[in-house]
């Protein structure tokens, strides 16, 4: 299908330039990256923007890489180089395994991660494992760079914390402070590309922290301190497990559409985060946390 609207189309050759590009045009501009959600919407007419800024040639934004205590993914990294990423596999395994699930193969080749999360859909998969990962979002604008933990990210369904005039660099995700085990899970169809109807993130530490995270299940992605705290503080038993799946009604808030009903999201969300619970310790090897789900 043909793009049937005009607009300006600009191809900056540095960040700054795009700053400044996005700083003359405001909320007519939007940027492209990898693009597979905005020429979408442009061929169905939603959202259509009057100026176009291609940030596709700025190579420092291409690069993931260990630094000062975090690893860093800058805002053209694709979800196949992070896929492919030894670093992203062995500081971030939650992402790496997210990443797989995204889509088909050919979507995964040119969708970015960063313009996966700026995109805001309730359903996106990216969300869990940087809100476990306590992640932080860098962006440059003309008062210069803002570092945002991605929990204060989300505001509502496709709305972003993001400032107009801003352009979002890089994500951060901190090192690991200790031995870690981490799982993903996804309801999707069986076979063939699907938006996830729910997800669940689960990260555990071997000092006896972890992180909950969910997804599609509610106008944004969130995590759970209540969870969290619990699992915390009772342990990794079955029955504390048990008790913190029927702490997910007070959660989440799925709704019904095309794809499932509330209530099933509701039943495979706690049956997803048992699952993950138990990879995430399996992955860990620390027998001591769990005994048997």
């Amino acid at each position: 299908m043909p793009i049937p609207y005009e607009f300006e189309y600009f191809k900056p050759s540095s960040i700054t330039e795009a700053v400044e590009l996005l700083g003359r045009h405001g909320t007519k501009a939007r940027i492209l990256a990898g693009g597979t959600d905005l020429i979408n919407e442009l061929k169905l007419g939603y959202r259509v923007p009057e100026v176009i800024i291609d940030i596709k040639g700025l190579k420092d934004l291409s690069k993931i890489e260990v630094s000062e205590g975090y690893l860093h993914l800058g805002a053209l990294v694709t979800f196949t180089e992070i896929r492919e990423s030894k670093q992203v596999k062995e500081h971030a395994y939650i992402l790496y395994e997210a990443a797989g699930l995204v889509a088909s193969g050919g979507v995964r080749n040119r969708a970015t991660m960063v313009g996966n999360i700026c995109s805001a859909v309730a359903c996106l998969d990216s969300a869990a494992p940087l809100l476990v990962h306590d992640a932080v979002v860098q962006l440059h604008g003309a008062e210069g760079v803002r570092l945002l933990p991605i929990h204060q990210w989300f505001v509502d369904n496709r709305k972003t914390a993001i400032v107009p005039g801003e352009l979002v660099t890089r994500v951060s995700i901190p090192l690991p402070k200790a031995k870690c085990g981490s799982a993903y899970q996804k309801m999707m169809r069986y076979s063939g590309e699907d938006l996830s109807q729910a997800n669940v993130g689960v990260l555990l530490y071997a000092d006896g922290d972890c992180r909950v995270a969910f997804g599609s299940v509610g106008p944004i992605p969130k995590r759970s301190p209540k969870i969290e705290n619990h699992l915390r503080t009772r342990g990794l038993s079955p029955i504390s497990i048990a008790e913190a799946k029927e702490m997910i009604e007070q959660v989440i808030a799925p709704i019904t559409d095309q794809r499932a009903t509330r209530e099933y999201r509701m039943h495979m969300t706690k049956v997803m985060f048992e699952r993950a619970i138990a990879t995430a310790a399996d992955r860990l090897k620390a027998p001591k946390l769990i005994t048997k789900l």
